[in-house]
């Protein structure tokens, strides 16, 4: 039988991204505004709410792209399906800048790898720092996310899913597993 916890409710996501976006104002605003940079897929509509709060409060809008890792990954090759492809759409210059890169779960670390990969074929940003929704363990690579917004202990059988109203029509984080 497949069990399911409610680790987010649409309260605590928002209350989340409102701190995130805080923990950005702190730390990374008084040298200028970073860039940010959502991947494919939720971590793009988490990064356009991050903006929206940071937009509000500093009066100027951050930059923002989407990123697509799809073609970067090191296992397409070895899936069974051809990969869904997404846009990328980074329409400033990322060199000298510094970015937040988001994405909605952390867990073995190859997507954000794929990630700075893409990225560095755009230019040299002067930094990037990664924000995450949940960061669920279980790295394969040595990679952390600088802002995290909910850290989930989980086996490696069980699965976090986010939900956003932009995409599933409704916002909530659940684990899963058996």
């Amino acid at each position: 039988m497949s069990r399911e916890v409610v680790l987010m409710s649409e309260t605590d996501m928002a209350r989340t991204v409102d701190r995130l976006a805080y923990e950005i104002l702190e730390r990374d605003c008084a040298q200028g505004v970073p860039a940010l940079v959502g991947i494919q897929r939720r971590g793009v509509e988490l990064a356009q709410r991050i903006r929206t709060v940071l937009a509000d409060k500093l009066k100027a809008t951050p930059e923002f792209g989407k990123l697509d890792i799809n073609l970067y990954r090191d296992d397409w090759t070895t899936s069974d399906g051809i990969p869904h492809i997404s846009s990328t759409e980074i329409d400033f210059d990322v060199t000298g800048r510094d970015i937040i890169l988001v994405d909605d779960v952390l867990y073995s670390g190859r997507t954000i790898r794929s990630a700075l990969e893409a990225i560095l074929d755009f230019g040299r940003p002067n930094s990037v720092k990664l924000l995450v929704l949940v960061d669920r363990g279980h790295r394969e690579l040595p990679i952390h996310a600088d802002y995290v917004g909910k850290t989930v202990r989980s086996a490696r059988n069980e699965h976090v899913d986010v939900f956003l109203k932009e995409r599933d029509g409704q916002d909530r984080v659940v684990l899963r597993g058996e």
